[in-house]
């Protein structure tokens, strides 16, 4: 699969991504690559679809570096293993802090296609070396 963000120059491969041994999403290996996670639905399926990347890796910008700046209307499109092509359109771009994350909203039954882009934002917290917020882009289909 693959994904496209042309308002944010996002062009990349899609990797499957599952759970990690203590029940949270696993990320991707680089920061190049984004991840589906292949417990949702795929990508124009109903349900929301999650693909997650990294917002940095290793001292220079991952895939998602600039999903901040993504702005409500921006097509996303997402090829899918059999060629075919999905459009979605972003409706909005939020923070949550990563103690407060919205497992309900993200993970949540829709009665739609809808997709959930997130990555990691806000300060960088060097004791646990990790981001203190996630940045989260919904998108529904067009």
């Amino acid at each position: 699969m693959r994904l496209e963000i042309p308002s944010i120059s996002v062009d990349t491969d899609i990797i499957d991504l599952g759970l990690d041994t203590d029940g949270t999403l696993e990320v991707p290996p680089d920061g190049k690559a984004a991840g589906w996670y292949t417990g949702a639905p795929a990508p124009g399926e109903v349900g929301p679809a999650i693909i997650a990347g990294h917002v940095d890796w290793e001292g220079t910008d991952g895939v998602f570096f600039d999903l901040r700046n993504l702005e409500p209307g921006a097509d996303i499109i997402v090829t899918r293993a059999d060629g075919s092509r999905t459009v979605f359109t972003a409706t909005s771009i939020e923070h949550f802090p990563k103690d407060d994350f919205p497992t309900d909203v993200v993970y949540g039954d829709l009665d739609h296609p809808g997709l959930r882009i997130i990555t990691c934002g806000g300060s960088f917290d060097e004791t646990a070396r990790s981001y203190t917020d996630n940045i989260i882009a919904f998108a529904d289909i067009v």
